[in-house]
């Protein structure tokens, strides 16, 4: 399957706008728009479109919290698309770009616990979840980096 992750730009933003999840889904998943707007005017923002050879299918946006710490805010894939794998080549790719940045050394996710879906999707890349947030509306789930843990480790046993 060729997944891909690409920048938005003025070419495929429209695109983006255009996908939707399922009735079903539209309470647990923003606005694309909504993203692309907010991404635009905040620090630390990064959107990628996932595409599906040459079609935009879906959409993620990230925030880096502090140098230290990532949150996947956003992960979508077009109703059109889902049940296909796209998705999950899709979180792989991101998941991995991520750890590119030598720093990171926490991912972190955060989702409905009503989701059917989302606790054993994410548990499948490594995703531990940690506990509700502050407001007692989402689950937190976190991936400790490779580097991170070597480093904890390392300070824990000094």
């Amino acid at each position: 399957m060729d997944v891909s992750l690409r920048q938005v730009t003025k070419d495929n933003y429209e695109a983006v706008c255009d996908l939707d999840v399922t009735p079903a889904q539209e309470d647990y998943v923003a606005c694309n728009m909504w993203s692309l707007v907010e991404s635009s005017y905040n620090d630390g923002f990064e959107t990628r479109v996932i595409y599906l050879a040459e079609e935009p299918v879906g959409f993620f946006m990230w925030v880096f919290e502090s140098v230290e710490k990532v949150s996947i805010w956003r992960f979508m894939v077009d109703h059109r698309h889902q049940q296909r794998g796209i998705g999950r080549e899709a979180l792989a790719l991101v998941l991995n770009d991520i750890r590119l940045n030598p720093s990171v050394a926490e991912i972190e996710i955060c989702y409905d616990p009503q989701n059917p879906v989302a606790k054993d999707f994410y548990a499948t890349f490594g995703f531990v979840e940690m506990g509700m947030d502050d407001d007692n509306e989402d689950m937190i789930a976190i991936i400790k980096c490779a580097k991170y843990d070597a480093s904890y480790k390392s300070e824990r046993m000094h």
